[in-house]
This record gives structure tokens, sequence and C-alpha cells, in this order.
């Protein structure tokens, strides 16, 4: 008998591909609206979960926020919280921030502590302010509206060199994706036997049957391309 296939093991969510949660920090949001002032960078670690670092910054209240590290930031440094200085760091609403500031990690809607820009570095451009909104270009180039009180933090994300650095083994990229809970490596369903994947065997590497499937199928049966959705026939003449 052969294994399932690698899709259909990840679906049914055993531990071997489920990201390690005891080692991660915990979730990284922007801190209560309520929270403003100036605060000190205390500390930058890595999260083992997520690509950029991790800046512990203290308040004018000596409590401690954990929040995304931006480039160039450093123990020591001062950060305004919600109001303040534009300055690299900073955490404010992009009503405050004047047209060409770069800005990561991106609330969508007011106060949902930060959706957008979070990888390690990436960057959107703030480019112009009309009325309530806030145009701003994401990494994508796409330009998209946000409302003014959507806070952004000012400088783009840490960690921006991470896919420059050499990977000089297979273990070490066995465990830097593990963390991530993804596949350090991909097998082609063709350089498979027939038992362990249904594109395997045959004399030449070939599917040898259809390879979409539809996108209604169940996560087990998703094997290949989802097939193309199907068009409504062009009714010819009128009426």
């Amino acid at each position: 008998m052969g294994k399932r296939i690698i899709s259909r093991r990840r679906g049914s969510g055993t531990g071997t591909y489920r990201s390690p949660s005891h080692r991660h920090h915990g979730p990284i949001y922007h801190p209560d609206p309520r929270e403003g002032g100036s605060a000190v960078v205390l500390s930058i670690q890595q999260d083992p979960g997520r690509s950029a670092p991790v800046a512990e910054v203290r308040t004018e209240d000596g409590a401690v926020i954990r929040t995304l590290a931006n480039a160039g930031l450093a123990t020591g440094d001062h950060v305004a919280l919600n109001r303040g200085a534009v300055a690299r760091g900073s955490l404010l609403p992009l009503a405050e921030i004047p047209d060409g500031t770069i800005v990561s990690n991106l609330e969508v809607h007011p106060f949902d502590g930060g959706r957008l820009v979070r990888a390690a570095g990436t960057s959107a451009l703030v480019v112009a302010h009309v009325g309530r909104e806030v145009t701003v270009q994401l990494p994508s180039g796409v330009f998209k509206q946000f409302l003014g009180q959507c806070r952004g933090q000012v400088g783009a994300v840490a960690g921006g060199g991470r896919t420059e650095r050499p990977i000089m083994k297979a273990g070490n990229k066995v465990h830097m994706t593990r963390s991530l809970a993804r596949a350090a490596f991909k097998v082609r369903g063709v350089a498979m036997n027939p038992v362990n994947h249904p594109f395997g065997g045959g004399a030449h590497q070939h599917v040898g049957r259809p390879s979409t499937v539809s996108s209604g199928a169940w996560p087990g049966t998703k094997v290949g391309r989802f097939s193309p959705r199907r068009k409504r026939a062009r009714r010819r003449g009128g009426g």
C-alpha cells in the first residue's frame, strides 16, 4: 500500500505539518489606540514563527509592548505611539503621515492591529491624502485607499536581506521551514511511484490523465491545477 499524498496528509492537521507554536512569541498587533506618547526600544529579538524580527518597547507607563522591528531601529531609540513625531518605528495614523513616507504593518480597518506589509523587508509608500482617505502603494504595486484612522509604522520592516543569505545545508532549510509550517522540499508528482501519487509511474514523466480538478473538490482530491471557471454560453442573435 502506498502513502497518502502530502496535500491530503497536511489537510488532516497532524503534528508533522503543524507549526510548533510553543516556540513562537505570540501574536504581534498594534497597541490599544488609547496608549499614546513616547516609548523606548528595550531589545530586538528574532521570532521563529515569522520572518521579521520583533522589538520590545517600554511605554511611559512602564508597560512592555511587542511590535515588528523596522529597518534601522536600534536598542535605546525612541518611537511614538499613536501620536507624536514622524520618526523611524513610530506608530501613527495614516492621516498624520505625510506623502512620500515609507510605511509598513498597515491596518485594513481602523484599530484591527495591523494586517498588511508585515513580512521582512517589505514596505509601502504613502502617495496622497484625499479627504478622509489615504492612498498607499503596496509592495505589489497596487494602489489602495485606507481610512485616515488606520495606523501604520514608519519605515520598512527589518530583515530585508534574509533571502540573500545562502542556506549551506539541507538540514538548515528543514529547521527553518519547520517553524513556518512549510515543506522544505517539494517532489513532483510525476517523479513518484504509482502507489504514492496519482501522477506517478509511466514510461516517462507525464501526467497521463487530465490534471485539472474542480475548485469545489475536497482537499484530499485537489491534485494538479484548478480547472477554469465555466463560462456561460453566449446566445446568438437576440431575444
